[in-house]
Protein backbone atom coordinates (compact mmCIF):
# COMPACT_ATOMS: atom_id res chain seq x y z
CA UNK A 1 0.00 0.00 0.00
CA UNK A 2 1.34 3.39 -0.93
CA UNK A 3 1.81 5.93 1.84
CA UNK A 4 -1.23 8.12 2.29
CA UNK A 5 -1.03 11.79 1.49
CA UNK A 6 -1.24 14.32 4.28
CA UNK A 7 -4.75 15.36 3.24
CA UNK A 8 -6.08 11.83 3.61
CA UNK A 9 -4.55 11.04 7.01
CA UNK A 10 -5.97 11.92 10.39
CA UNK A 11 -3.54 12.07 13.31
CA UNK A 12 -4.97 10.62 16.49
CA UNK A 13 -3.24 10.54 19.88
CA UNK A 14 -3.50 7.46 22.00
CA UNK A 15 -5.15 7.82 25.34
CA UNK A 16 -2.27 6.92 27.64
CA UNK A 17 0.63 7.66 25.35
CA UNK A 18 2.42 10.47 23.63
CA UNK A 19 2.63 8.42 20.44
CA UNK A 20 0.53 9.59 17.54
CA UNK A 21 -1.06 7.05 15.22
CA UNK A 22 -1.72 8.00 11.61
CA UNK A 23 -5.11 6.69 10.51
CA UNK A 24 -5.99 6.85 6.80
CA UNK A 25 -9.26 8.51 5.92
CA UNK A 26 -11.40 5.68 4.53
CA UNK A 27 -14.31 7.83 3.38
CA UNK A 28 -12.68 8.83 0.11
CA UNK A 29 -14.55 7.92 -3.05
CA UNK A 30 -13.79 8.00 -6.73
CA UNK A 31 -10.36 8.04 -8.26
CA UNK A 32 -8.52 8.45 -4.95
CA UNK A 33 -9.85 5.16 -3.60
CA UNK A 34 -8.75 1.79 -4.97
CA UNK A 35 -11.55 0.14 -6.91
CA UNK A 36 -11.91 -3.42 -5.53
CA UNK A 37 -13.69 -4.51 -8.72
CA UNK A 38 -10.63 -3.97 -10.89
CA UNK A 39 -7.74 -4.05 -8.43
CA UNK A 40 -7.43 -7.86 -8.59
CA UNK A 41 -6.13 -7.55 -12.17
CA UNK A 42 -2.98 -5.87 -10.81
CA UNK A 43 -2.51 -8.30 -7.93
CA UNK A 44 0.14 -10.97 -7.70
CA UNK A 45 -0.69 -14.02 -9.78
CA UNK A 46 -3.40 -12.45 -11.94
CA UNK A 47 -1.26 -12.56 -15.07
CA UNK A 48 -0.30 -16.17 -14.38
CA UNK A 49 -3.99 -17.02 -13.91
CA UNK A 50 -4.68 -15.96 -17.52
CA UNK A 51 -1.94 -18.25 -18.81
CA UNK A 52 -3.17 -21.13 -16.64
CA UNK A 53 -6.71 -20.54 -17.94
CA UNK A 54 -5.46 -20.76 -21.54
CA UNK A 55 -3.57 -23.96 -20.74
CA UNK A 56 -6.69 -25.37 -19.06
CA UNK A 57 -8.82 -24.58 -22.12
CA UNK A 58 -6.26 -26.17 -24.42
CA UNK A 59 -6.11 -29.26 -22.21
CA UNK A 60 -9.91 -29.63 -22.09
CA UNK A 61 -10.30 -29.23 -25.86
CA UNK A 62 -7.27 -31.45 -26.45
CA UNK A 63 -8.58 -34.46 -24.54
CA UNK A 64 -11.88 -34.62 -26.41
CA UNK A 65 -11.26 -37.47 -28.88
CA UNK A 66 -13.22 -36.14 -31.87
CA UNK A 67 -11.60 -32.67 -31.79
CA UNK A 68 -8.43 -32.35 -33.85
CA UNK A 69 -5.38 -30.44 -32.64
CA UNK A 70 -6.09 -27.65 -35.12
CA UNK A 71 -9.68 -27.32 -33.96
CA UNK A 72 -8.67 -27.40 -30.29
CA UNK A 73 -6.32 -24.44 -30.82
CA UNK A 74 -9.05 -22.50 -32.63
CA UNK A 75 -11.56 -23.29 -29.87
CA UNK A 76 -9.03 -22.28 -27.21
CA UNK A 77 -8.42 -18.98 -29.01
CA UNK A 78 -12.14 -18.26 -29.35
CA UNK A 79 -13.09 -19.32 -25.82
CA UNK A 80 -10.37 -17.19 -24.27
CA UNK A 81 -11.32 -14.17 -26.38
CA UNK A 82 -15.03 -14.60 -25.65
CA UNK A 83 -14.46 -14.98 -21.92
CA UNK A 84 -12.12 -11.98 -21.88
CA UNK A 85 -14.67 -9.92 -23.83
CA UNK A 86 -17.47 -10.84 -21.44
CA UNK A 87 -15.37 -10.20 -18.34
CA UNK A 88 -13.68 -6.96 -19.37
CA UNK A 89 -15.90 -5.36 -22.02
CA UNK A 90 -19.49 -6.59 -21.69
CA UNK A 91 -20.25 -6.26 -17.99
CA UNK A 92 -20.56 -2.80 -16.50
CA UNK A 93 -20.56 -1.42 -13.00
CA UNK A 94 -19.24 -2.94 -9.82
CA UNK A 95 -20.79 -5.33 -7.30
CA UNK A 96 -19.42 -3.29 -4.40
CA UNK A 97 -21.26 -0.38 -2.83
CA UNK A 98 -18.16 1.42 -1.55
CA UNK A 99 -17.80 3.58 -4.66
CA UNK A 100 -21.23 5.27 -4.40
CA UNK A 101 -21.95 4.66 -8.07
CA UNK A 102 -18.71 6.15 -9.40
CA UNK A 103 -18.13 3.15 -11.69
CA UNK A 104 -21.74 2.26 -12.57
CA UNK A 105 -21.48 3.14 -16.26
CA UNK A 106 -17.98 1.77 -16.85
CA UNK A 107 -16.85 -1.61 -18.10
CA UNK A 108 -14.18 -3.52 -16.23
CA UNK A 109 -11.62 -2.50 -18.88
CA UNK A 110 -12.46 1.17 -18.30
CA UNK A 111 -12.10 0.69 -14.54
CA UNK A 112 -8.65 -0.94 -14.65
CA UNK A 113 -6.01 1.50 -13.38
CA UNK A 114 -8.66 4.25 -13.12
CA UNK A 115 -9.00 4.31 -16.91
CA UNK A 116 -5.33 5.05 -17.64
CA UNK A 117 -4.24 3.75 -21.04
CA UNK A 118 -1.12 1.71 -21.82
CA UNK A 119 -0.46 0.53 -18.28
CA UNK A 120 1.52 -2.71 -17.88
CA UNK A 121 -1.64 -4.67 -17.05
CA UNK A 122 -3.52 -3.37 -20.07
CA UNK A 123 -0.52 -4.06 -22.30
CA UNK A 124 -0.36 -7.64 -21.03
CA UNK A 125 -4.09 -8.17 -21.54
CA UNK A 126 -3.73 -6.81 -25.09
CA UNK A 127 -0.62 -8.79 -26.03
CA UNK A 128 -1.89 -12.11 -24.65
CA UNK A 129 -4.71 -12.55 -27.23
CA UNK A 130 -2.25 -11.61 -30.00
CA UNK A 131 0.21 -14.23 -28.76
CA UNK A 132 -2.59 -16.81 -28.52
CA UNK A 133 -3.65 -15.94 -32.08
CA UNK A 134 -0.09 -16.49 -33.30
CA UNK A 135 0.08 -19.85 -31.50
CA UNK A 136 -3.29 -20.86 -32.94
CA UNK A 137 -2.22 -19.87 -36.43
CA UNK A 138 1.02 -21.84 -36.11
CA UNK A 139 -0.62 -24.99 -34.75
CA UNK A 140 -3.34 -24.90 -37.41
CA UNK A 141 -0.50 -25.05 -39.95
CA UNK A 142 -1.34 -21.61 -41.38
CA UNK A 143 -4.62 -22.89 -42.84
CA UNK A 144 -6.37 -19.96 -44.51
CA UNK A 145 -9.86 -20.85 -43.28
CA UNK A 146 -8.86 -21.19 -39.61
CA UNK A 147 -6.66 -18.10 -39.95
CA UNK A 148 -9.73 -16.01 -40.80
CA UNK A 149 -11.74 -17.59 -37.99
CA UNK A 150 -8.96 -16.87 -35.48
CA UNK A 151 -8.32 -13.34 -36.69
CA UNK A 152 -12.03 -12.53 -36.43
CA UNK A 153 -11.94 -13.43 -32.73
CA UNK A 154 -8.75 -11.44 -32.26
CA UNK A 155 -10.11 -8.33 -33.96
CA UNK A 156 -13.25 -8.30 -31.82
CA UNK A 157 -11.23 -8.31 -28.61
CA UNK A 158 -8.55 -5.90 -29.86
CA UNK A 159 -11.01 -3.31 -31.16
CA UNK A 160 -12.74 -3.31 -27.77
CA UNK A 161 -9.37 -2.57 -26.11
CA UNK A 162 -8.43 0.40 -28.29
CA UNK A 163 -8.16 3.76 -26.49
CA UNK A 164 -10.57 5.31 -29.00
CA UNK A 165 -13.23 2.86 -27.74
CA UNK A 166 -12.92 4.14 -24.14
CA UNK A 167 -16.48 4.88 -22.93
CA UNK A 168 -17.88 4.26 -26.42
CA UNK A 169 -21.04 2.16 -26.62
CA UNK A 170 -21.86 0.60 -29.99
CA UNK A 171 -25.43 -0.26 -30.99
CA UNK A 172 -26.73 0.65 -27.53
CA UNK A 173 -24.81 -2.22 -25.89
CA UNK A 174 -23.91 -1.37 -22.28
CA UNK A 175 -25.75 1.94 -22.53
CA UNK A 176 -26.55 3.34 -19.09
CA UNK A 177 -29.58 5.64 -19.05
CA UNK A 178 -28.28 7.69 -16.13
CA UNK A 179 -24.96 8.54 -17.79
CA UNK A 180 -24.58 12.33 -17.79
CA UNK A 181 -22.90 12.57 -21.18
CA UNK A 182 -25.64 10.57 -22.88
CA UNK A 183 -28.38 12.60 -21.18
CA UNK A 184 -26.84 15.87 -22.39
CA UNK A 185 -26.55 14.57 -25.95
CA UNK A 186 -30.12 13.25 -25.93
CA UNK A 187 -31.60 16.47 -24.57
CA UNK A 188 -29.64 18.50 -27.11
CA UNK A 189 -30.86 16.34 -29.99
CA UNK A 190 -34.47 16.59 -28.80
CA UNK A 191 -34.34 20.37 -28.81
CA UNK A 192 -34.35 20.70 -25.01
CA UNK A 193 -31.56 23.14 -24.31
Amino acid sequence: MAPASSSSVTTMKRRMSNLAAKVPNTMQVGHTQINPNSQWVNSRGAWVAHIIYIMFLKYIFGIIPWISTETSWTLTNWMYNISQYIMFHAMIGTPFEVDQGAYDGLTMWEQIDQGAQFTPTKKFLTVLPIFLFLLSTHYTHYDVFTFWINIAGLLVILIAKLPLMHRVRLFGINFVAGDGEEDDATSHNNGNH
